[in-house]
């Protein structure tokens, strides 16, 4: 299960997917490389979530096996050769069905974790 870092020295546990997810969002936002990815993610987290290369790539990897995302080399802004990443159409698509099944999950938990009603 993929973990990211709070700004503290603790580990949060994701739930399954989650980063998949993540990285999906964001990247219907734009086309992005791997660090701009991190760096998106925190951004949006309020530099509460870090996502750690050894979590990132592997996971880029399912979702392009997937047929997720694509990925094509390109020269950055900064001159150097970086592989960049695209939602396809199919990613799309898995992005709406699994935001879907998280949003029903997070309810069912918020239930649960709310004070019972006497």
């Amino acid at each position: 299960m993929p973990t990211m870092s709070s700004k503290t020295t603790d580990q949060r546990d994701l739930f399954r997917g989650t980063l998949e997810l993540m990285i999906l969002r964001s990247l219907m936002t734009a086309p992005m490389h791997g660090y701009a990815l991190v760096q998106h993610i925190k951004q949006r987290s309020n530099d509460f979530l870090r996502v750690e290369e050894g979590s990132l790539y592997p996971a880029l990897q399912r979702l392009l096996k997937e047929g997720l995302l694509k990925a094509e080399w390109e020269i950055s802004a900064s001159n150097r050769r970086v592989r960049t990443y695209r939602i396809t159409p199919a990613g799309k698509k898995h992005l709406e069905r699994e935001i879907s099944s998280f949003e029903r999950m997070i309810e069912a938990i918020t239930q649960v974790l709310s004070p019972a009603e006497s």
